[in-house]
């Protein structure tokens, strides 16, 4: 091999390594950026009758689920005995009221994506839990619990 060739063979090598370093910095940066909002703790939601325990939330980047508020929790009927169902209420913006509904005399795990399909981004929420107490009888709800994006 002459040693124009070992140059030529080195100067690609080089390239490669170039190559891989620069799209392992990407990589590396990406998950950064994806990871940049985790899980936080929401605390307690409770009326009677009623909690959404165990609950976390963060906000999607624009890129993953259009930006969307992410929240879960277990939504538990604790009123055993009241035979009313009871339901989780999410939503963004101005936007009106999502509503989850739980199992009477159950826990159920819930894991929603609620966001404004019309920005990038979803910058404000609100979440409550409430008990249905039928048509006669106003739901019971917990006070609403405020997010923001920061």
């Amino acid at each position: 091999m002459t040693s124009r060739h070992i140059r030529l063979n080195q100067g690609i090598s080089m390239r490669k390594l170039a190559t891989a370093a620069v799209a392992a910095g990407l990589f590396f940066g990406g998950m950064g950026v994806a990871a940049a909002d985790s899980w936080h703790d929401v605390a307690l939601l409770k009326t009677t009758g009623a909690h959404f325990a165990e609950a976390k939330y963060k906000w999607e980047p624009a890129e993953i689920q259009q930006g969307a508020f992410h929240i879960k929790g277990e939504l538990r009927d604790v009123g055993m005995k009241d035979n009313h169902n009871v339901y989780l209420l999410v939503k963004v913006h101005g936007y009106g009221w999502n509503r989850f509904d739980g199992v009477q005399k159950k826990n159920v795990r819930i894991d929603k994506l609620v966001h404004d399909g019309a920005s990038r981004y979803t910058n404000t929420a609100e979440v409550r839990v409430c008990q249905n107490r039928g048509s006669l009888h106003p739901d019971n709800c917990s006070p609403t619990k405020h997010f923001k994006r920061k």
